[in-house]
């Protein structure tokens, strides 16, 4: 039986392989034409050692000079005696040029653009084969006829052929324009990827996903995967934007919270002349509660000034989340939103 493997570099690129489950995790990389750290393939130098995130395996010989006790109860692994029983994630602590890892290159069809808001698009294509990735990836999405290229965010799940995206409709952005001005259906979009260090961790505990404006589409990549894979632990997003008309996707929501156990969401506005029934901005519709005395995960996606805040508005709580995963990204136009 064969199972996937994302192996996750330092630097943030993702590769998922397929292993069997007789074979080292090492073997199926260089399967792949990765190049994982290795000496000595029988357990005693530790040169392999890598963080099994999730997933389950078995350990074959080795000894404790090359991995100690309780680094294996906390998930250490040796790739080269490791043999998984179930799909994992693996994070390998070197950089994916340390590994020779070529970067992956695909294509897909323009599907649809549908123009969301004022303010957003979405768009999808379809590919020849399902793509696997980790729920809040994302992938370098070229411009055609161009030399430019930007990062966007899954909005769909993994394994499918039709990948989602959710972006900013940026005033003169080359991606936007394009969009706007040139892109039709049946049109060829080269990317690659998948990239990213932030991306949904196992359920363990309660999480609390906050998204300012397009931050919201890792979240809908990572609550549609769950919506197939349910979890034991409610989960709650907090979605802000800058006024009524940013709001997005909400039909999506309404069918998550319907479909999805313990899953709920509440949106707010940073513009105070809105009706909006929540106004202001994230962290003024939070409560200490949120963060079940620190038994929770946090994850946010936003432009800077609001993971930020966030972190401050945690610090004045007096709370420590158990982790806080987030992902920054740059746009004038949607700092307010914070």
């Amino acid at each position: 039986m064969k199972h996937n493997v994302a192996l996750q570099f330092e630097d943030g690129v993702t590769r998922i392989i397929q292993c069997d489950a007789h074979e080292p995790v090492c073997d199926a990389a260089y399967r792949a034409r990765i190049n994982i750290p290795l000496d000595c393939r029988d357990g005693a130098c530790g040169t392999c050692k890598s963080h099994c995130e999730s997933g389950t395996y078995t350990l074959g010989a080795y000894i404790e000079d090359a991995l100690a006790g309780d680094e294996a109860a906390s998930g250490y692994v040796l790739t080269c005696q490791m043999r998984v029983t179930s799909d994992c994630v693996i994070r390998i602590p070197v950089t994916s040029d340390a590994c020779k890892v070529e970067v992956a290159e695909y294509e897909g069809r323009l599907a649809q653009i549908v123009r969301d808001s004022p303010t957003t698009m979405s768009f999808s294509l379809e590919t020849a084969q399902p793509l696997s990735f980790l729920p809040g990836q994302y992938v370098n999405l070229k411009v055609p006829a161009s030399e430019a290229a930007r990062s966007y965010s899954f909005s769909s799940a993994p394994e499918r052929a039709k990948l989602s995206f959710l972006i900013r409709d940026v005033p003169n952005g080359a991606m936007s324009a394009f969009m706007r001005q040139q892109a039709k259906p049946g049109d060829v979009m080269t990317f690659t990827g998948p990239y990213g260090s932030f991306y949904l961790r196992p359920v363990v505990r309660p999480v609390l996903m906050l998204a300012g404006g397009t931050g919201l589409a890792p979240f809908l990549s990572m609550l549609t995967w769950l919506n197939a894979h349910p979890c034991a632990h409610p989960i709650r997003l907090a979605y802000g934007v800058n006024t009524v008309a940013d709001l997005v996707e909400l039909s999506a929501l309404d069918t998550l919270k319907a479909e999805l156990p313990d899953f709920d969401y509440v949106t707010c506005v940073a513009d105070r002349d809105s009706d909006h029934p929540r106004l202001g901005y994230v962290t003024d519709h939070l409560q200490p509660t949120d963060l079940h005395d620190g038994n929770v995960d946090v994850y946010v996606c936003g432009p800077p000034p609001m993971v930020d805040g966030i972190r401050q508005w945690m610090s004045g709580a007096g709370v420590i989340p158990a982790n806080f995963h987030f992902e920054k990204f740059s746009s004038t136009a949607q700092g307010q939103a914070a």
